[in-house]
């Protein structure tokens, strides 16, 4: 199956959550084609949790939590992801309830 391009996936993404009504935006804009996306949920209370794409076991990609933390924490652990990943897209959303919809079908990509 062929792979969407980063950039494709994250229009697509932040589209879905628009029309859920929750607020996100893109923190660093990684490379177009290939970049890894790294997906902050922020629920505004002063934690955040980190999650990106990993294969499981079935060879499958999923999203997995990276880390979960104060929010001044997981921007260090962003900071250090880009200092060695140029082409890392960042986004961040933004959601009282921690919705992310990364689980939802679709969002795999």
């Amino acid at each position: 199956m062929p792979r969407l391009t980063a950039e494709f996936w994250v229009q697509a993404y932040l589209r879905r959550l628009s029309l859920a009504n929750i607020p996100a935006f893109v923190v660093h804009k990684g490379d177009a084609t290939a970049g890894a996306v790294l997906v902050k949920s922020n629920p505004l209370n002063g934690q955040a949790s980190l999650f990106h794409r990993v294969y499981g076991a079935d060879g499958q990609r999923i999203w997995s939590l990276l880390e979960a933390g104060a929010e001044p924490d997981m921007d260090k652990v962003i900071a250090n992801q880009r200092s060695f990943d140029a082409d890392l897209w960042v986004l961040e959303v933004e959601d009282r309830q921690g919705r992310t919809l990364l689980d939802e079908d679709g969002l795999f990509g």
